[in-house]
């Protein structure tokens, strides 16, 4: 505080949060260092590093709540070292994942990553990697993600996920959440990173040892199991396809997840397509997004031949073609003679 290296207030004294401590009825109030103060970002890391990196080797963060969450947090009335709130409010979860990421270069890493909740313009620069939030658990909420997920491309931040099956809830033993979970967990197989998580149904009240209900893919019972477990799989499959993604990704700029109409300007139907997407250049991903659905209708955008990635059947391009979708499949289709190992 002396050296000024938290976020003050227009009227000089810190800002303060109230959080949760052990328990909901007991709470503490907590600062927030200014991570747009180069010095409070010094300051910082050196703590990480002596008490994480250095001694554990521990050197991949989550940094959740790095809008900061500051609660009851105002920003017309929040002072930065780079300005006032209002202001320069947003850059602060780009400058967070810089602290970690200028950090851990000087330390002599060289694959440097952050999952962040939150991000600005610039945030893929420092290595961050951004995922959705605390979401629901419905096929409403997963038909959202699409969305979230390519208007983060458009906004240069490639790196995107979410918490697979949603966040807040979710019964493992529940056959229609079960349903929502292999759809999802199909998406993320998809998506440009994949990882589940989520507070799952029965939980615990908060306190010092909480936890949510079982969450791993063994959780979900043996059908839907085995399917969680194919598109690990399939995942790791396609992982050379996915890294050489990635590398374009870094390399020039194009996301990793494409709205059709980035790759075909020209057809003017690709613009209004907001439920299917490109995973790279080569392969046209439609979710399942209803409860209840085995056929699955896309839009296969004009200019391309499409193969269905499981079937073979080959499409010409400019029409919505209708397929089916099992629980067990996601409906993928392959341009242009495309080789991908999907099917085993």
């Amino acid at each position: 505080e002396q050296r000024g290296y938290f976020i003050g207030t227009q009227y000089g004294p810190m800002a303060h949060a109230d959080w949760p401590d052990k328990e909901v009825a007991s709470t503490v109030q907590v600062a927030f260092y200014d991570a747009t103060n180069p010095e409070a970002r010094d300051f910082l890391w050196s703590r990480v590093k002596d008490n994480y990196l250095d001694p554990y080797g521990i050197s991949a963060f989550w940094l959740d709540a790095c809008e900061p969450e500051l609660k009851p947090g105002f920003q017309e009335n929040l002072r930065y070292h780079a300005g006032p709130g209002l202001e320069v409010g947003n850059l602060y979860p780009r400058e967070n994942a810089r602290t970690f990421y200028e950090g851990m270069l000087a330390a002599g890493e060289t694959e440097v990553v952050t999952l962040n909740r939150s991000a600005w313009a610039g945030s893929q620069r420092y290595g961050a990697a951004l995922w959705s939030g605390d979401i629901g658990t419905d096929f409403a909420t997963l038909r959202r993600q699409i969305a979230a997920g390519l208007n983060t491309a458009l906004s240069g931040i490639p790196w995107w996920n979410t918490d697979i099956g949603g966040f807040h809830g979710g019964d493992p033993d529940d056959p229609a959440y079960r349903e929502v979970m292999v759809r999802w967990f199909q998406f993320g197989a998809l998506s440009p990173l994949m990882r589940l998580h989520g507070f799952r149904d029965p939980g615990m009240p908060l306190g010092p040892d909480m936890t949510g209900g079982p969450n791993e893919v063994w959780s979900y019972g043996e059908e839907a199991g085995a399917i969680l477990e194919k598109y690990l799989r399939l995942r790791e499959r396609l992982k050379p396809y996915v890294l050489d993604v990635m590398r374009e990704a870094h390399e020039e700029g194009l996301p990793v997840m494409r709205p059709l109409f980035l790759e075909f300007p020209e057809d003017h139907a690709a613009w209004s397509v907001d439920d299917s997407y490109l995973f790279g250049s080569d392969l046209l991903v439609a979710p399942v997004l209803t409860a209840g659905a085995t056929v699955r209708t896309a839009y296969l955008p004009a200019g391309a031949r499409w193969t269905d990635a499981w079937t073979g059947e080959t499409y010409e391009g400019g029409a919505a073609v209708t397929v089916d979708a099992p629980l067990d499949r996601i409906p993928l289709f392959l341009r242009d003679g495309a080789r991908l190992p999907v099917a085993e």
